[in-house]
Formats: structure tokens, C-alpha cells, sequence
């Protein structure tokens, strides 16, 4: 039975051949299919890398075909409107009509079930007002010279390589109409990012892409030259990020073409090590110290970080590190592992790293536990797409929110998860020309700017609605948990918070406890635990 399929081809290539000969040239013609699937049969056959094909001569590679498409089957027949990940379709279809400045309202009542375990929601007041200012968020503390006005959305770091040239310079264009910040990415300020003359925020990784020495490590007076630029706003040191926390990375010679060597200031055709740590400090003292550094080399703009948090005793260091040495980020964001625009370890992205809400939360406590919270500004970055997931994260304290795969839809992503093959079928991530024509910058940029524009539109209604005159009013009693079908929480009563200053009053009356009794200021490493 095995064998039928390819029996018959042979027999019918046979009999074609025999007929062609004898009869009539007409019967030749079907050997245009016949002889190349003989042929394939006959290879199967003789192979030893495949043992469904070695077994299943022929009839094997129709598992291949429906592989090769069954993800486009879930997508455009199977899934309903709530599947999909990691954005459902619906989610996807909104940032489309709002890039698109269509509508973005609904008929006949939602579609969610309200009864749902995890569905929230913000009360309304009797008393709504809505207001139509513009949202700023004022970055830069008392040892900033040149304070940043951050918008309440931005667009996360997308490094060029991983997206493309004209995926950048769409989402530049976007933030210079809108006002708003592109985050470059750890791989450089690339000509891209500087051609549309949007504000941007260097970010600065492992590699010092832009700012490192021939041995790899960073260069101060490389780092100057590039951070005086006028375009370039606030200065970030990416930590690690959510979608691979602890992992560094190697770029293969090949794909270093002469355009990603020039943006990262390396040599290009050469193997790219981007390590999984900084050189540039080993301990959390030491990163306060560069970030003054860093401060002082910009002339003095906005530098912070940004990470996914991890061990709960590092980042605790890190503010008892900022206590002693008196040298504070301006700002700091927290990226959720649930967050990532490029491709990752499956481990790392499924398994590694703290999701947004539960890392927003700790690092709100440990810096309210320290009263560090209210001399610095806190992002938070992993799958946001709407005025209510920005809203939900200014609730639980953030002051601000930056997305990425949100950005890369309102620019014509359509989420094939092909970003680490170069054949992306929209031109956002990937490096070849032909794939990249179709994205036209002019078109793009405007779609960018669409959505953040109708995004945080929505967020005003949201606020407005809740009776309140700015998002910084959204605190955790405003946010409402069903837990049940029967019991509903607001936030917090969900999670615990701190009150200021109690990790140094009173550190053992809190849930942190053992975490603080582990942290160091001169060291990652944890102390003895009690």
C-alpha cells in the first residue's frame, strides 16, 4: 500500500513513454509531469536523510505541502477572531483600522465574555470629562541639563538588521508627525534612523554598536560625537530584553553587509558577537557610574535603562546602589517577556525572564520602597496595542508605554513569523531589496503616525471617562480583575504594593525581605540569604 502512489506514476510514465513510441507523439506530453515524479519517487527511494519519503516514495511529500500550509489555513480559515498568537486576529484588524484612520468603533455590543477569569476593566464616572491636550511626560532629573517631553506612547528598540531600511525610516517619519520617540534598537544609529528627522533614543547594548573600539569594548569620544546629535533625545542602556533576557548574540560575517557595518561601526563580511554582557561595569555601583558618565558625554540628556527583570536581588542592588552613590537614572524601562520583535531561543521566549505586569509591579515597589519612585520616570514595553493596555500599565504605575510588533502591523506587518528567515513577505524585516520594494516610506510613515495618533485618542476617551483630566491619575484602584465568575478585585487588591521608603524603614514587614537582605551594591552576585 505503501508503494501504490508511486507505483502507479511509474506505470503510467511507462505506459506514456511506450504509447508516444509506438502510437502517437500526443501521449509524450503528459511525461512533462509524469517523468519528473517518477524521477522524484525513484530519489526517495534512494535517499537516507528522510525516512517518511525512503518509506512513502511520493505520498511522503504531501505532509511537506499541508506543513508548509497549514499555518496559512489557521490563519485565513481555521482561527476565530480571538485565536492567534501572539496577536489574535481582532487585535491585529484594530491596529490596521487606526493605521488606516478608519473607524475604530463596533456594532451590536462586545464580544467578549465579561464573565471570563481575567477580563477587566476601568469604571466610568458620573462625572466624565473629556479633554483633548496633548500627553507629555517630562524625562530628566536634577542632574539632567537637557530634559526630554516623552510622548505616553513611543515605539520600541528595533534595531536596523533586524527590520529593514525602509521599515526605519517609515517609523522615523511616524514619530517626527506624531511627535513621539523611536527607540533605535542595540544596533546602531543607522542612516535610516537619522534620514526622516524624528527624535530618537540611542540604545545602547552589549556591542556598542556606534560607539565601540576596535576591541569591542566603548569608546567615550566615539560615544560623544554620535550622542550630540540634535535628533538624538535620551540615551538607553538596554540590560536585557524580554524577548531573550540573558542571551547575547552572533551575527554571521555574511549577513554584515557594508549598510549594518557602517550603522554599528564594525567591519563588514566579519562574525558580529554581541556579547549577553557589559563590559563597560560589572557591578551596580558601577552602572550608576556610567550612567553619569554617559550623562556628562551627551551634554548632559536623559540617560536610563531598560530591562526585563530577573533575579529580584540585582535590581534591588541597583537601587541600593542608587542611594549610595546618589547618582540616579532619569528614567527606566521595563520590558515584559512577553515582548519581542526579532526571533529568539524557543526556551528563552517561552520560559525565561518576568512577564510586564508582575516585573511593572516589582520595580514600582522596590523603588517606592526605597523613595527612589518619584525622582524618575518608569516605561513599561511588552505587547501593547490599545488604549486599554496602556491604560491598565499607567494604572499599575508606569508613566509611560512603548510598543514595537504594534508599530511594525501599523507598517504593514501581517505576523508570518518569518522575521529570522529574510523572506518577511511585507518588506519590515528583511534585508533584500526585491521583499523591501513594496513598502513605500511615504505611504508607511503616515500609518504610523495614524496609530499612535488614534491610540492615544483613545486613551483620552479612556481617561476622560473614568472622570479623570490625565492619564498620570490612573492608580491601581482604578483597574477592576474578575478573579471568578462571582469575584471581582481592583488592582490592588490583586497585588501587593509598598508604601514609600518601607524597604528602608522596615524591610521585614514586607514580602521582599529575603531579596533585600540579598542584595548588594558592589555586586550582582546575591549575599548569604537569611
Amino acid at each position: 500500500m505503501r508503494y501504490i502512489p508511486f507505483a502507479a506514476v511509474l506505470a503510467l510514465t511507462l505506459l506514456c513513454a511506450g504509447l508516444g513510441l509506438a502510437v502517437s507523439p500526443h501521449f509524450l506530453w503528459p511525461l512533462v509531469l509524469l517523468a519528473p515524479l517518477s524521477a522524484l519517487g525513484v530519489r526517495d527511494m534512494a535517499q537516507h536523510d528522510h525516512t517518511l519519503q525512503r518509506l512513502y516514495p511520493l505520498s511522503a511529500h504531501f505532509r511537506w505541502f499541508f506543513e508548509w500550509l497549514r499555518p496559512y489555513l489557521r490563519e485565513y480559515l481555521f482561527n476565530n477572531d480571538f485565536e492567534g498568537r501572539p496577536f489574535s486576529h481582532n487585535q491585529r484588524a484594530l491596529v490596521y483600522q487606526r493605521s488606516k484612520d478608519m473607524e475604530g468603533t463596533q456594532a451590536f455590543g462586545t464580544v467578549k465574555d465579561l464573565y471570563d477569569p481575567g477580563y477587566e476593566w476601568i469604571n466610568h464616572s458620573i462625572q466624565s470629562a473629556h479633554h483633548s491636550e496633548e500627553y507629555r511626560v517630562p524625562v530628566g532629573g536634577d542632574q539632567c541639563r537637557k530634559p526630554y517631553a516623552a510622548s505616553v506612547l513611543n515605539i520600541s528598540a528595533m534595531s536596523f538588521g533586524s527590520l529593514s531600511g525602509r521599515a526605519i525610516e517609515a517609523l522615523n517619519l511616524g514619530a517626527r508627525m506624531g511627535r513621539f520617540y523611536h527607540d533605535t534598537g542595540e544596533g546602531g544609529l543607522s542612516k535610516y534612523h537619522l534620514s526622516q528627522g524624528g527624535d530618537l533614543v540611542w540604545e545602547i547594548g552589549t556591542g556598542y554598536f556606534g560607539c565601540r573600539g576596535a576591541d569591542g569594548r566603548f569608546d567615550p569620544a566615539r560615544f560623544a560625537d554620535r550622542a550630540a546629535l540634535d535628533q538624538v533625545k535620551m540615551i538607553e542602556i538596554k540590560i536585557s530584553q524580554g524577548a531573550k533576557p540573558g542571551h547575547g548574540g552572533l551575527l554571521p560575517g555574511p549577513k554584515v553587509t557594508p549598510e549594518i557595518a557602517e550603522a554599528r561601526g564594525v567591519v563588514p563580511w566579519v562574525d558580529l558577537l554581541s556579547p549577553a554582557a557589559h563590559s563597560a561595569f560589572s557591578t551596580p555601583v558601577g552602572l550608576m557610574e556610567w550612567i553619569a558618565e554617559l550623562r556628562e558625554l551627551s551634554g548632559g540628556k536623559p540617560v536610563g535603562f531598560k530591562l526585563c527583570i530577573g533575579h529580584r536581588w540585582e535590581f534591588l542592588a541597583l537601587t541600593k546602589a542608587m542611594l549610595r552613590t546618589g547618582i540616579l537614572p532619569d528614567y527606566i524601562v521595563i520590558d515584559g517577556a512577553e515582548g519581542g520583535t526579532g526571533a529568539a531561543p524557543a526556551e528563552l521566549s517561552d520560559h525565561v525572564g518576568t512577564p510586564l505586569r508582575e516585573g511593572l509591579i516589582f520595580a514600582v515597589n522596590a523603588l517606592c520602597g526605597t523613595g527612589l519612585r518619584d525622582r524618575m520616570r518608569l516605561a513599561a514595553a511588552g505587547k501593547v496595542y490599545d488604549g486599554h493596555s496602556l491604560a491598565a500599565n499607567l494604572a499599575l504605575g508606569a508613566d509611560w508605554c512603548n510598543a514595537g510588533r504594534a508599530f511594525m502591523f501599523s507598517i504593514g506587518c501581517v505576523q508570518t513569523k518569518k522575521c529570522d528567515t529574510d523572506r518577511c513577505p511585507t518588506g519590515v524585516a528583511t534585508q533584500n531589496r526585491l521583499r523591501q520594494a513594496g513598502l513605500v516610506v511615504s505611504d508607511k510613515g503616515p500609518r504610523a503616525y495614524n496609530f499612535h495618533r488614534n491610540t492615544v485618542a483613545a486613551l483620552e476617551q479612556y481617561v476622560g471617562a473614568a472622570g479623570l483630566k490625565d492619564p498620570s491619575e490612573l492608580a491601581p484602584h482604578h483597574l477592576r480583575v474578575r478573579m471568578s465568575e462571582n469575584r471581582v478585585l481592583s488592582a490592588d487588591h490583586v497585588y501587593e504594593f509598598l508604601d514609600a521608603g518601607v524597604l528602608l524603614d522596615a524591610p521585614d514587614d514586607t514580602i521582599y525581605r529575603r531579596w533585600w537582605a540579598m542584595a548588594d551594591a558592589d555586586s550582582f552576585a546575591p549575599r548569604a540569604a537569611p
